[in-house]
């Protein structure tokens, strides 16, 4: 199992945006192969600043999603609505 969490920074203006279309962009995460679930989290401090946790069979599994033409089209949209540079880990069991 692999988890991915990854650190969004929106432009201030895009945030309500991103808050709202986030359930049907889970939703369709949800149904790709080897996806086990999708959430959001939003700062308390900044918030502008939100993380992704999503859990995977595997990195290959993480790979298919990021290689489709549905997270091709999704990332090119989001990345307009960036204020810094997105930032990602993969996590393993210990």
């Amino acid at each position: 199992m692999l988890k991915r969490v990854v650190k969004l920074t929106l432009k201030s203006e895009r945030v309500a945006e991103f808050v709202e279309k986030f359930p049907a962009r889970k939703e369709k995460i949800l149904t790709m192969p080897g996806c086990h679930g999708v959430d959001l989290f939003q700062d308390k401090a900044d918030s502008r600043i939100f993380f992704t946790i999503s859990e995977w069979d595997d990195e290959a599994a993480l790979n298919n999603y990021r290689h489709s033409d549905y997270f091709r089209a999704t990332w090119a949209y989001m990345k307009q609505g960036f204020d810094d540079k997105p930032q990602a880990w993969s996590l393993g069991m210990c």
